[in-house]
């Protein structure tokens, strides 16, 4: 039998859930570069997000990069597997949220080379750099967010 405080805290719960951000508890395999310290900078800022973050070395960066559907001209030191989602570089958390929130149909999102300012190389707000989506509905490389600006969503 279902009784009134039972069904209050039931609903307190359903209510909660649906309040947490995004990344609250979602996994995050990092690949990262052998020895480089700005992958695992990334990693840390991932964790302190909430995020359930490993970490493994790449063995063979181009083939496994290329297994995942990244085109290489969008290529970085680290990709990210989260929640069936491919992100590859230093892509500002912000972006990364929305496509988990919003689940747009493309394979990922990338932020080819290292540039300064983003986060794990220096995490300037104000860096200006583009994130690209890639795949699906996005083919080969589209702009999605534009770090650095006031409405980075506006491409």
């Amino acid at each position: 039998m279902i009784t009134r405080r039972y069904f209050t805290a039931l609903s307190a719960t359903a209510l909660i859930a649906t309040a947490l951000p995004v990344r609250a508890g979602t996994p995050m395999h990092v690949l990262s570069s052998p020895g480089c310290g700005c992958c695992h900078a990334w990693a840390d800022l991932a964790r302190a997000r909430g995020y359930a973050v490993t970490v493994e070395e790449l063995t063979d960066p181009e083939a496994q990069k290329s297994a995942r559907g990244i085109p290489l001209n969008l290529a970085s030191c680290h990709t990210i597997e989260a929640d069936g989602y491919v992100i590859e570089g230093h892509v500002p958390f912000e972006a990364l949220e929305a496509v988990l929130k919003d689940r747009p149909d493309i394979t990922g999102l990338a932020v080819p080379g290292m540039p300064m300012g983003s986060p794990g190389m220096g995490d300037d707000p104000s860096a200006r750099y583009d994130v690209i989506a890639f795949g699906g509905k996005a083919g080969s490389g589209t702009v999605y967010y534009r770090a650095g600006t006031a409405q980075p969503f506006n491409t």
